[in-house]
């Protein structure tokens, strides 16, 4: 499941997709209607690839919760964000037993579950890893660099 291009825009519903930077901000498209758009750069705006969930251990990445959600679901629809708080809680923690109760809200649950079932709707739950980002030495080993011919320079004496 890559999720490298989705966004959450604060104050506003759904998920986005970052379709186009510009200079003042981006463009972005909704995947519930398919609208299009411009969000400036005060726009508190979160990358769901940046989210993680609080554990006891540490952190987990947003994307491997939604892929253990996927697995568990059989890449189907997960329960409602609608359900009661205590469904929610004891479903997801058959996800990720070691989540900090103290720390991860039920709200926090429900903007997951709410996240996974509109990704799954539009067809984004994949088995899909996300595009690692190669080094520069990595990148280097693969291409070789080809030299531009190196430019005659005109010698001009001042005298």
């Amino acid at each position: 499941m890559n999720l490298e291009k989705i966004l959450a825009i604060s104050g506003k519903p759904g998920l986005y997709v970052l379709k186009v930077q510009t200079r003042t901000g981006f463009v972005a498209e909704s995947l519930t209607d398919g609208k299009k758009i411009t969000v400036n750069l005060k726009s508190n705006v979160s990358l769901l690839s940046e989210i993680s969930i609080y554990t006891y251990e540490g952190e987990k990445p947003l994307t491997e919760v939604m892929q253990r959600i996927a697995v568990k679901e059989n890449k189907g629809q997960a329960i409602s964000h609608k359900e009661d708080n205590a469904k929610l809680t004891a479903y997801f923690k058959e996800i990720l037993p070691e989540y900090d109760e103290e720390r991860v809200y039920p709200s926090d649950i429900k903007k997951v579950l709410n996240w996974y079932n509109t990704l799954q709707a539009k067809g984004l739950v994949t088995d899909e890893a996300p595009a690692a980002t190669s080094t520069s030495e990595e990148i280097a080993a693969e291409e070789p660099v080809k030299k531009a011919p190196a430019k005659k320079a005109k010698a001009k004496k001042e005298e």
